[in-house]
């Protein structure tokens, strides 16, 4: 057990994975608030004044040490481990060089050649100074996604208890949009207005806006609607609604969905088979993670995207799916553990059991656009699909 105050840090869990990935140490290092993620895992305080340099090495075996500045000389006393100080830069060099002077392969919050730049947070410079002492800095992005992305049985929990409320909210969304429509008396922003307050009445909360988007503009994957510029929804639309939350307590994991269909009318062919490409795609994702983890093998991030987007390369449209096929979810939307991409980076972080990810490829036409978005939990020999799963576009 740890002295009070320590939070949320586990050092037995963060030296035993050292030990696994093979590094001799983990060192945190910050000035002004740059490494958020750092902050979390060490369960320090996020609101704290920093404004002198800080480090602090965990090693794979032994006691942590830290190197602190004078004036700010408390900042890391929560934290196990003998503390060293500084004053002036040649002081801070000494006891950095003495610091990691046991210690060969060290991981940082870095990735070459920014691959990850989720995690690619210290900056260049301190990297020069490792390895002008001799050191080997290597990429914590695997280490990040273990104290990061895996989740708690109660933030699974959560998860279905988020899934539960937003899929009814969108189904009432569905036929609220609909009755609106044939009144003649909706707008995108108008819809947006309805589903955050059931969100609400649901006991959900959300990062940023819900995406509800009207013909060309579902084209845009990051539209969201303004009164100011919102189009009308009438018969005879094409609509998508990307809508995300989570329940409203502290940890929760979220839910995040994307479903598109028709207003008033049966869909085009075109339609038809632009959807059949993607359901494709993303039932081809979901196949490969799912039997990975049933042969209990390894997958990166990379592999999953790369099953969803040869599906949509090979009919002829990979131009058209502009972005990643997944992202991490966890606490907040958009998680630090591994992404299904190997479009906008390669990310060879593994998907990890006891972790919760989007799969959601898309095409964008110049007059409609179409994604459809589960989400998948991983958990040891076992990855499924937590919510319900779009198999035709919506009759709105």
């Amino acid at each position: 057990m740890f002295p009070e105050g320590v939070l949320c840090m586990q050092l037995d869990s963060i030296q035993t994975a050292l030990r696994e990935q093979g590094f001799d140490a983990w060192l945190f290092y910050d000035h002004h608030y740059r490494d958020p993620i750092g902050y979390r895992i060490l369960g320090l305080p996020e609101n704290a004044l920093v404004t002198r340099r800080w480090y602090y090495l965990v090693p794979a075996e032994g006691q942590p040490r830290k190197l602190v500045h004078r004036i700010e000389s408390g900042r890391l006393d929560a934290l196990p481990g003998t503390k060293g100080e500084y004053s002036s830069w040649r002081e801070l060099e000494s006891g950095l060089a003495a610091m990691v002077a046991p210690y060969q392969q060290i991981a940082m919050q870095y990735s070459p050649r920014n691959a990850i730049m989720y995690v690619s947070l210290v900056d260049a410079g301190t990297v020069e100074v490792l390895r002008g002492f001799g050191k080997e800095v290597v990429s914590s992005a695997d280490l990040v996604s273990r104290f990061e992305a895996v989740l708690s049985e109660e933030q699974i929990a959560s998860h279905y208890e988020a899934q539960a409320a937003l899929d009814e909210v969108l189904a009432e969304g569905f036929q609220e949009m609909g009755r609106r429509a044939r009144a003649g008396r909706v707008t995108e922003f108008d819809m947006v207005q309805w589903l955050q307050e059931a969100m609400r009445r649901a006991d959900l909360v959300w990062e940023h806006g819900t995406n509800v988007s009207v013909n060309e503009n579902s084209a845009d994957s990051h539209y969201e609607p303004e009164f100011t510029r919102a189009k009308q929804i009438r018969e005879g639309d094409f609509v998508l609604v990307d809508i995300w939350a989570r329940k409203n307590r502290p940890g929760t994991c979220y839910y995040d969905i994307t479903w598109t269909g028709v207003v008033g009318r049966e869909p085009s062919e075109h339609e038809q088979y632009v959807f059949s490409l993607v359901k494709a795609a993303r039932d081809a994702a979901i196949k490969t993670v799912s039997d990975a983890f049933a042969g209990n093998s390894a997958i990166a991030g990379w592999q999953a995207d790369d099953a969803a987007r040869v599906v949509i390369d090979k009919a002829g449209y990979g131009e058209y799916f502009t972005h990643r096929t997944g992202h991490n979810i966890g606490n907040i939307l958009h998680g630090n553990g591994a992404h299904l991409d190997n479009l906008e980076t390669h990310d060879e972080r593994l998907i990890l059991p006891n972790t919760c990810f989007s799969v959601e490829p898309g095409i964008y036409l110049d007059t409609f656009g179409v994604r459809s978005e589960v989400n998948m939990i991983a958990t040891a020999g076992k990855a499924a699909v937590t919510g319900r799963v779009q198999q035709d576009l919506v009759r709105i």
